[in-house]
């Protein structure tokens, strides 16, 4: 099966190596990353300047723009031998709740959606930076889930947001199907003076808590569960997800057993 992999950290972020090297060994997978990091810049594309792509290692690719070009590239590049699946990730960092409308490292994934590629949005959510991050364990919940099949139940136009507790796989509570919740920020923006006297602001908001909801993809990770998050572009039903459905199960099983 033939991989390609993205993300917005960076072609030298430390998620996306781990990953690449997990899968690596049982796939064939390729990086097309950018150049530099890419966070927040949400699904931009570079209509304005041309992109250039660079050649760092074996199936490893810089690429000049925003995540959403590291697809588009990917697809160029690989359309003799088009993948079968695009993952991006491993981000550094949650992506929960309404947080995903930002994140570049969905919007690798929305764009391969939009080109009938399932598509796999990866984050390790940890509480701290100063926390040491787990991120072999985001690295094997994707191959399992690849092992598993979840790439083959995922309906048109629609991406799948994984969210993985920063705890040692072991210690992974079990997957759940979720919903997108929605996550507290104090909103904060600071206003500062610099040295020629002129303004300038930070948007400093803090992280308050989220929302209460079951069913939500931030209690599942809080409660020590890999969030399992369909996002669709189009309406859905329950029976859409049936398939995803029983591959969460027989994941659930690997982790029981």
């Amino acid at each position: 099966m033939k991989l390609l992999l993205a993300n917005d950290d960076g072609v030298h972020a430390p998620g996306i190596r781990v990953l690449h090297h997990e899968l690596k060994t049982k796939f064939h997978s390729t990086i097309i990353a950018p150049l530099e990091e890419r966070s927040t810049t949400g699904h931009s594309l570079s209509l304005d300047k041309p992109l250039r792509l660079e050649k760092l290692e074996t199936d490893i690719y810089g690429c000049s723009g925003f995540p959403g070009d590291c697809v588009l590239m990917g697809l160029h590049v690989m359309k003799e031998n088009r993948p079968d699946v695009v993952i991006s990730g491993i981000n550094r960092g949650a992506n929960l709740g309404q947080d995903l409308y930002y994140s570049g490292t969905v919007a690798a994934a929305r764009e391969a959606t939009f080109h009938q590629v399932p598509a796999l949005a990866v984050s390790l959510a940890f509480h701290s930076v100063l926390d040491e991050h787990l991120y072999q364990t985001a690295a094997q919940v994707v191959r399992v889930c690849l092992e598993q099949g979840m790439h083959q139940h995922i309906p048109s136009l629609t991406l799948i947001n994984i969210n993985v507790p920063n705890v040692e796989y072991s210690k992974i509570k079990g997957f759940k199907l979720t919903e997108i919740g929605f996550r507290r920020y104090s909103e904060e923006i600071h206003a500062r003076v610099d040295v020629r006297q002129k303004d300038y602001f930070w948007i400093a908001g803090l992280y308050q808590g989220f929302a209460e909801n079951p069913e939500s993809d931030c209690q599942a990770v809080h409660d020590g569960y890999v969030s399992i998050t369909p996002h669709a572009l189009v309406g859905r039903t329950s029976k859409d997800y049936s398939g995803l459905i029983n591959v969460i199960e027989r994941l659930n099983a690997t982790i029981a057993g």
